[in-house]
């Protein structure tokens, strides 16, 4: 019955409706194959949201057609063919022009486009824009020649949740018997709140959506996963962001597929959620020229319960991310998206989903590409982020305690404990004292401990190809600050605080005996107390096990390359502790000067790896530095770039023919096989990158580091030979 009744909630709210007679509204909504062409939603970029609205857009129709059929190809769309005003348009055409000319196989430097003619061209005729030189002219053409087209876009400038949802900006696309309805703003396509998942009862795996001849209205948001006391059960959705359309009618469109980042929001796999405003894909797609696709997976006890009566296997917000990766292999394609080419990425249970992903066999062969910001492992609170359980250490530790306190102890049998569980209250189950959140070696989705590094898997099929996968480890440069444990108080012993954080009492005593983590000499003694267990918390449960991975990782030549960062420069972030995260505000920085001292804290990296910063209260604390502007610009590049080609250093060409330049930090190298150990210690500093600089140092300016804290490592039970 509850299966049931989902499945009619779902029917009648208007998330999807089966389309059994056609569907007038829907059929209103034009696509790609009703302009008969590839569509291409094309933005100049700067990432300088409090600017972005003085530039305009354009969308690419790729047919060439008289200037009276092309006109009506952009009537199709709610546009005009596009105007030739605008504050920056000599300027952003001439750097969209050249890029049209570096993406597209059919166009050259001097092709022509359809644009709507000025005073000045009136009357001689009909426009066309084209690349002169090195600047974007227009011209009189005859109105019979046949030409691609430009046409406005003209979806207005909005906060990136806040998503028009005007008719005239709304446009179809066509898969597989799904017709999914998006729209547009003024960044790229977005389709929001697509259902990748049939309807499931709770404690049981996700399958890909598989309705026949569905209309799917995707233009708002789908609900969030249960947590705490929001959230629903029913929210297996994902957002997609792309700035093409193909129309599927010819090789071409094949051709021009897009890369695709696959994003997984963190939250401690007990919240979060794929609409929040930092995560928005437009910025990335506009700039990068991908696909972005968020997802969303169960959450907490409805995500990770197992049980040990052989059924409850846990893992199923694990494998609802399988289930989204297998929806995008089916339907990215009408998207605009390459499926061959898919990269996911994700921060901190976000990170620790990307690392499972890649120690699952049912994943292998769903991605080329992984992306783990600030995976955690170690001590405390990260260790099982890394380590998983068994089945029966989670029932042990949690789940028994659970169904106590629940009320479903004391069945007769395993059947009537799991029904007892389906039929219990959402934030009765998510809130229990010992509500599991944990992954296990399940068997299937999960068949290890943890992540094999040396060189071997769980079958020869899913090694062959995780070497297939490029892959980036990283984190914050004090990832650790707020999961050490509160800020001290008057009292508080080095000894108290490691021992509060999940330090043994032995590794403890070895550090307090050390000399590898002397206190600091400031005149504040509890910021430095807090200074010293910031350095162990990110060693400990960051930094080490990372840089483990990588150096595992490439010296077993595990993945098709392997490359790692530390984040020198963040905003905001995760901040339990008030005040540790941001720089003081003086009167040169009211939103902060990044020169002074503060905490690079976790969570810190993710309004530049969006490029979402300047709205709101986000103001860009160094603007005439060009700090958090160039910083941002830099880190969608390498993020957009690691998705096209398995390199973070962006082609030197792409960035010519974008127009963005000016930016020279060295190269970012890959780890070699050797672990990029200088004489097994990789101490050394530079900004050439190689073997002896394994570490990108993100920051303005950006450079290169040998491995740190080796010694600290060592001592705290996590080596760098760790994984072999």
């Amino acid at each position: 019955m509850r299966l049931l009744a989902r499945i009619l909630v779902l029917l009648f709210t208007g998330r999807y409706a089966l389309a059994l007679a056609g569907n007038s509204s829907s059929g209103a909504v034009p696509s790609a194959s009703d302009v008969g062409a590839d569509l291409t939603f094309l933005f100049q970029n700067d990432l300088n949201w409090p600017t972005q609205a003085d530039h305009n857009g354009t969308i690419l129709i790729s047919k060439s057609e008289t200037h009276a059929d092309a006109l009506a190809a952009c009537q199709v769309l709610n546009e005009a063919l596009l105007t030739t005003e605008g504050v920056h348009f000599a300027e952003d055409m001439k750097s969209l022009l050249g890029y049209i000319a570096f993406q597209h196989s059919e166009f050259s430097s001097d092709s022509k486009f359809w644009v709507a003619a000025s005073p000045a061209t009136a009357s001689r005729g009909c426009a066309a824009i084209s690349l002169v030189g090195a600047q974007a002219r227009v011209e009189a053409v005859g109105c019979d020649q046949r030409l691609p087209a430009l046409c406005t876009q003209s979806a207005p400038h909005k906060r990136n949740i806040e998503t028009d949802l005007s008719p005239q900006f709304q446009v179809k696309v066509k898969s597989k018997g799904l017709s999914v309805i998006g729209t547009r703003d003024h960044l790229s396509f977005r389709f929001l709140g697509i259902p990748f998942a049939d309807p499931f009862t709770r404690f049981t795996y996700s399958k890909p959506f598989s309705t026949p001849q569905a209309t799917i209205s995707a233009l708002t948001y789908g609900a969030v996963c249960a947590q705490g006391t929001v959230g629903s059960e029913d929210c297996l959705f994902l957002n997609v962001y792309t700035p093409f359309l193909p129309s599927g009618s010819s090789s071409s469109s094949t051709k021009a597929l897009r890369p695709v980042l696959f994003w997984i929001h963190g939250g401690g796999f007990t919240g979060g959620e794929a609409s929040d405003g930092i995560f928005d894909g437009g910025n990335m797609v506009s700039r990068g020229d991908v696909v972005v696709v968020s997802i969303q997976y169960r959450l907490g006890t409805l995500g990770f319960l197992a049980l040990d009566d052989g059924v409850t296997n846990g893992n199923y917000g694990i494998a609802d991310q399988i289930t989204a990766l297998q929806w995008v292999q089916t339907h990215i394609a009408a998207f605009g998206g390459d499926p061959s080419q898919v990269t996911i990425y994700g921060q901190s249970a976000g990170a620790g989903s990307v690392r499972a992903l890649l120690a699952s066999p049912v994943a292998a062969g769903l991605f080329q590409g992984a992306i783990a910001q600030s995976n955690l492992g170690g001590f405390g609170y990260a260790h099982t982020y890394t380590e998983y359980l068994t089945i029966q250490e989670e029932v042990d530790m949690f789940a028994s305690a659970l169904v106590e306190s629940v009320g479903c102890s004391g069945k007769s049998a395993g059947e009537e404990t799991l029904a007892c569980l389906r039929g219990a209250d959402v934030e009765t189950l998510l809130g229990a004292p010992t509500a599991p959140r944990y992954i296990v070696v399940d068997g299937k989705f999960i068949t290890s401990d943890h992540l094999q590094l040396s060189g071997q898997a769980t079958t020869p099929a899913h090694a062959r190809a995780n070497k297939d996968v490029n892959v980036i480890f990283g984190w914050m440069r004090d990832d650790g600050a707020d999961f050490i444990g509160s800020f001290p108080v008057n009292g508080t012993t080095l000894t108290s605080a490691l021992l509060g954080s999940g330090l043994s009492q032995n590794v403890t005593n070895l550090v307090v005996n050390s000399t590898l983590f002397p206190l600091p000499q400031g005149s504040d003694a509890l910021s430095n107390l807090f200074n010293l267990t910031s350095r162990i918390g990110t060693d400990g449960e960051f930094r080490c096990i990372d840089q483990a991975t990588v150096i595992a990782a490439a010296k077993h030549s595990t993945f098709r390359s392997v490359f790692a960062y530390q984040f020198d420069r963040s905003y905001a972030g995760f901040e339990p502790i008030p005040g540790t995260c941001e720089p003081a505000k003086t009167a040169a920085f009211p939103g902060g000067d990044p020169s002074l001292p503060y905490y690079r804290c976790h969570s810190g990296e993710l309004y530049y790896a969006f490029g979402t910063l300047g709205q709101d209260l986000k103001p860009f604390r160094d603007p005439a530095a060009g700090g958090d502007l160039l910083f941002s610009q830099v880190t969608v590049d390498a993020w957009a770039s690691f998705a096209r080609s398995g390199d973070p250093n962006p082609d030197a060409k792409f960035l010519q023919a974008r127009g963005f330049t000016g930016v020279n930090w060295g190269k970012w190298a890959a780890v070699g096989v050797d672990g990029g150990l200088a004489n097994g210690k990789g101490n050394a500093k530079g900004n050439g990158g190689g073997k002896e600089t394994p570490l990108r140092i993100l920051d303005v300016p950006s450079s290169n580091s040998g491995w740190l804290e080796e010694a600290q490592c060592d001592l705290l039970g996590y080596p760098f030979n760790m994984f072999g």
